[in-house]
């Protein structure tokens, strides 16, 4: 790894990979990525992961670099393979044998108890419909390899190096998208693969090695399990056909505020060179693009995403304007190229439910596709979802109010709701004291005044926790399986609690209430008024919006 500071006062330290070399360059080799043995335990040095602090891994050391110049290679096919699907429309139904080009694997491989509820239909019958994009690293072809840059890698389990949710509003009239860093330290919950190995639930783990433990189906568990939204699909994609569908797609114009180069003495960056405006880019020049950090903004990977995301937008503009995706000879080399590069779940698993999928994504306008990146912040050199922020996101997705904020007296899709399993008097409840914050101490005994409420109202197996120490800036009511949701959301509405604050959680063994520091005194709750502004942090952008790249003076021309 190469230390470089991001220029501007008062900037923090950031971490530039060694190589963003040419695309023939060999990037890393199989003894520095950490290759799983596939064993139960997880390996000592995790390939992407390491210790929160970033005080071990394998970016200590040239040898052990991650992959991460591939992955803008594998957003960009996945995207492509969306949007092809997306606009392609009644061409698909003549090419039936498209079918066959489709690999296909399991939707969800952790535990069937801890999936996220699905939401209730709306009044007019609608749902909202939620896909995972995935972008894999895998060296399971010679192709990949090749393209891959390494040569004893062959085999080695893939990462899920690109990992973008793609929400469509129940009523199609909006659709939003949340980006996760690849860096993203979370829980990953237990997995097992279709032949019955069992990969053992893992904390404070980088989020693209979920795709190597049995298949996408545990990336979307560990998905579930973060954000509490029902899963519907998965679209996943591998970087062998990217150059051909970057070509096939006829150019996607792009726009730097002065001249670019990404290119170093050292022999650093993607090699993009472009003048200042707007120019079409495919194949080469597209590839370097989607690479590009050395150059953009604070060469951050964030502001990778960011150039990533204009991309999209603009792929989306150009291919719902093109008159030629009328032209079948170019539907039809489109969709030979996105359905070889796919693997999808079951349920997509026929070009007439892609087709399907497709006529529901066509429903929703441009300019009311809103991108954004999870909020995060910064542990060591990876980042952890940020306190609140990434919260509130999730939430915005899954109680289906659009992140664009054009439907705010739209009432949310109601959640589904399960009746208590027990009795009030039956029910278990452990309560803890979250109520200390940054600037104040923890309310003395909250935890059992708390408990005794509950006990007043009838619940008479709760008591106060106090092994545990947390902190949160709201109450929250948490459970650990399905079995056990009506209990908590009993608790809550005898406390008057809102359902949005409770969640469930393998991080607990039964219904646990955590008193947060909106209620660290009293005996009745107040819940706070909801605010369903997308947070700032999510470095938010409208499909509409045409945008430009702000270049690093430093690699200007």
């Amino acid at each position: 790894m190469v230390q470089s500071k991001v220029r501007g006062k008062g900037a923090r330290p950031r971490v530039h990979d060694a190589g963003e070399l040419g695309w023939d360059e060999s990037l890393y080799d199989a003894k520095g990525d950490g290759a799983q043995d596939g064993g139960d335990t997880p390996p000592t040095e995790p390939r992407g992961g390491g210790p929160a602090d970033g005080s071990g891994g394998h970016d200590k050391t040239d040898e052990q670099r991650p992959r991460r110049r591939r992955r803008a290679l594998r957003w960009s096919a996945t995207i492509l393979a969306v949007v092809i699907l997306g606009t392609a429309g009644a061409g698909y139904l003549y090419y039936q044998h498209l079918n066959d080009n489709l690999k296909k694997d399991n939707l969800n491989i952790g535990d069937a108890k801890d999936r996220a509820a699905a939401p209730k239909p709306n009044a007019a019958g609608q749902t909202p419909l939620n896909i995972l994009l995935l972008g894999s690293d895998a060296r399971d072809t010679k192709e990949n390899q090749q393209l891959g840059g390494a040569k004893d890698t062959f085999g080695t389990p893939p990462r899920a190096d690109v990992q973008i949710l793609l929400h469509v509003s129940a009523d199609r009239t909006n659709m939003s998208v949340v980006s996760m860093p690849r860096d993203t330290l979370l829980s990953i919950p237990k997995c097992t693969d279709p032949k019955g190995h069992v990969y053992p639930a893992l904390k404070q783990w980088i989020t693209n090695d979920s795709l190597g433990r049995g298949g996408p189906g545990c990336s979307v568990a560990t998905w579930e399990k973060l954000t509490g939204i029902h899963i519907d699909h998965f679209i996943m994609v591998d970087f062998s056909g990217v150059v051909s569908m970057a070509d096939a797609v006829g150019g996607v114009p792009v726009c730097v505020d002065k001249n670019i180069y990404s290119h170093t003495s050292s022999g650093h960056g993607s090699g993009l060179k472009l003048k200042a405006g707007t120019t079409y880019v495919k194949g080469t020049q597209a590839l370097q693009w989607l690479r590009t950090r050395y150059g953009f903004e604070d060469g951050s990977d964030i502001a990778r995403t960011k150039a990533q995301h204009q991309y999209m937008s603009a792929m989306v503009r150009e291919l719902r304007a093109n008159a030629t995706l009328n032209n079948p000879d170019k539907l039809r080399n489109l969709a030979e190229t996105a359905t070889r590069s796919l693997t999808v779940d079951k349920g997509l698993g026929t070009v007439a439910k892609l087709y399907d999928l497709s006529t529901e994504l066509k429903k929703v306008p441009t300019d009311r596709i809103t991108m954004t990146t999870m909020p995060y912040d910064y542990v060591g050199e990876r980042v952890v979802p940020k306190p609140g922020d990434a919260d509130k996101l999730f939430r915005l997705v899954r109680e289906d109010i659009a992140l664009d904020g054009k439907d705010t007296k739209k009432k949310p899709t109601p959640q589904a709701t399960t009746a208590p399993t027990d009795s009030d008097d039956k029910i278990a409840v452990q309560v803890q004291n979250g109520t200390g914050t940054s600037t104040l101490d923890p309310a003395p005994g909250r935890a059992g005044a708390v408990a005794q409420l509950l006990v007043g109202k009838g619940f008479s197996e709760a008591g106060a926790d106090t092994s545990m120490v947390v902190s949160e800036d709201k109450t929250v009511i948490r459970y650990p399986s399905a079995d056990l949701k009506g209990d908590a959301e009993r608790v809550a509405k005898v406390l008057g609690i809102p359902a949005s604050s409770v969640v469930k959680s393998t991080d607990v063994s039964g219904v646990t209430l955590v008193v947060g520091a909106d209620w660290r005194s009293g005996t009745a709750y107040k819940a706070p008024k909801e605010d369903d502004k997308t947070p700032t942090t999510a470095n938010i952008l409208n499909g509409a919006t045409k945008q430009c790249m702000t270049v690093d003076p430093h690699y200007t021309w």
